[in-house]
Formats: C-alpha cells, structure tokens, sequence
C-alpha cells in the first residue's frame, strides 16, 4: 500500500503538469473513463445469450443485475500514444493493458455480436491519470477467483476500486456486501462449481463491488461515444 501511494501522488504531479493527458479522447471516450460491457437482461439467463449456462458471464448477471441490462464487466480507459487502451481484470488475462479492439473481441458473444457498452466517467476528474497510472501498477496480478479483498489478486470492478484511491488513501467507490444468489436465492451453478473446486466458503456478505453497482454510483456521468 505505501508503495502505491506514493505511485499515486507522484502521477498526481504529472497530471497537474500535463492536462493533455486527461483530456486527450478517442471516439469520445477520456483516461480515466470507466468502461461498463453488458448483456441485455432477456440474453442473459439461458443458451441464447451467448454465454452459456454456467458461465461466468451468466453468474454475475444473475447475482447482480439491474432492470434493463446485466452489466457483467468494467475496465478502466487510457488514451495514451493515439491509441485507447484498456486496463482491466479477466479469467483470460488476469491484469492486462491491451487496445480495445482485444477488449471488444474478449467480450463478444459467441453468437459473434457486441456486448452492450456504456461509458462513465466521473464527475470531478481531478488528477484522474493518477488513478491510471495506479490500475497500470497491477499488470501482471492474476485474477481474483475467490472474489476476497486482500490476497494480492483482483477481479475487474475490485481493480478499480484498489486503483482510484484519493492521495490521502481513501477509496472513490465504497464496498458493498457482496451476494452470489440469484434472483431466486439459489446459487447459479458457477459459483457452486467454482468455490467446490477452490475448497472456498462463498463469500456471501463480504465486502467487495460489482459492475452494476459501480455503474449506478453518484460519482459516475454518462459519456456518448
């Protein structure tokens, strides 16, 4: 922790230096803006979605989804060298920066369309880059399938969380308790898998985020790209 704050307050410096650097946009979208993939709510439970019974995908979306549409990830955008990167955590990568073409292409059904893609950014973007620069000290962590705080892994919305954090070591995006149930309190049949074979409790209650309650939070503005 020490040693990401002061990664953070030194890119705090560099952005009140350099102010092109959270303001440069490729198709609308600016370092710092938090990128939402979804499915919508009727895709999300059965074969045709694309995702498959079981699947991760379907897993987050059952547990956690609003009225409209399941949002099942978030990555963080850097606009850097007339390129727009993505910085996010993924069962395929881990923690990675890659082009948003891979982004796009890691998320596309298997019914070969799009996912839903909406974009936020936050409402005072002060020293934004430095909670880039902090996402990009976690490249190479592996994902984090026990869904837990504190073991040196992350999933994609905790990745945000552990990265946008003020220089005085506050957290932007404050924890819920997390819950793995479906709509109808059964447990989908991913997470019974996944924690069986990790010899894991589900941690049901714990503190943690997801991307549909990081999309509806206060401190998030809609973005058109």
């Amino acid at each position: 922790m020490k040693r990401l704050m002061t990664v953070i307050a030194a890119a705090a410096i560099a952005c009140s230096c350099s102010p092109k650097n959270e303001v440069a946009e490729i198709r609308g979208i600016r370092t710092g803006d938090l990128v939402f993939a979804g499915l919508p709510y009727s895709y999300t439970l059965g074969e045709d979605s694309g995702a498959g019974e079981g699947s991760i995908a379907e897993a987050i979306a059952a547990a956690t989804a609003n009225d409209s549409i399941n949002f099942i990830h978030t990555a963080i955008a850097e606009v850097a060298s007339d390129t727009l990167w993505i910085i996010d955590a993924t069962i395929a990568h881990g923690v990675d920066r890659h082009p948003w073409d891979v982004f796009i292409s890691d998320f596309t059904l298997r019914d070969g369309s799009e996912p839903i893609i909406r974009v936020r950014r936050l409402a005072d973007t002060t020293g934004v880059c430095s909670f880039v620069e902090a996402a990009k000290q976690f490249v190479g962590r592996p994902y984090d399938l026990s869904f837990r705080e504190g073991n040196d892994a992350y999933y994609c919305t905790e990745l945000v969380r552990a990265s946008y954090i003020t220089p005085d070591g506050k957290h932007l995006f404050e924890a819920v308790a997390m819950n793995f149930n479906g709509p109808d309190g059964e447990l989908p049949l991913y997470w019974r898998q996944l924690f069986e074979r990790l010899g894991e409790p589900v941690p049901n209650g714990e503190p943690g985020t997801n991307p549909n309650q990081m999309y509806t939070s206060p401190l998030l503005v809609p973005v058109t790209f």
